[in-house]
């Protein structure tokens, strides 16, 4: 199984940036596509972007201002011109299947990490 941990979340003004990581470990060859989700207080959990670990193809639901991408094992989203809206618990997960079929819902998704969490001030 694998196992991820993120890292990088902070507290910062709007129009800021941040880089989130998400560490891998483990059984890394089972997992074909991580993805980053994030959790605002009572909303539903809902992706962000995701990559895919064969081809490097990436999906990602705010082009314009997030940039996902991967070295070695670590995967990362870049945050730029953070809004309020954005504040949120971000996570990273894993599927076994490649992100055209895994997609940026959460059910095919089963390893998770622990959170880190982003809070942006106006």
């Amino acid at each position: 199984q694998v196992r991820l941990v993120e890292s990088g979340g902070d507290s910062v003004q709007a129009g800021g940036s941040l880089r989130l990581s998400c560490t891998s470990s483990g059984d890394i060859s089972s997992s074909k596509c991580i993805a980053w989700f994030r959790q605002a207080p009572g909303e539903e959990r809902k992706g962000v972007a995701n990559i895919d670990l064969g081809d490097g193809r990436s999906w990602n639901v705010d082009a314009g201002r997030f940039t996902i991408s991967q070295d070695e094992n670590v995967v990362y989203l870049r945050m730029n011109v953070l809004k309020p809206e954005d504040t949120a618990m971000y996570y990273c997960a894993a599927s076994r299947f490649p992100c055209v079929l895994a997609g940026l819902g959460t059910l095919d998704y089963k390893s998770w990490g622990q959170g880190t969490l982003v809070t942006v001030s106006s």
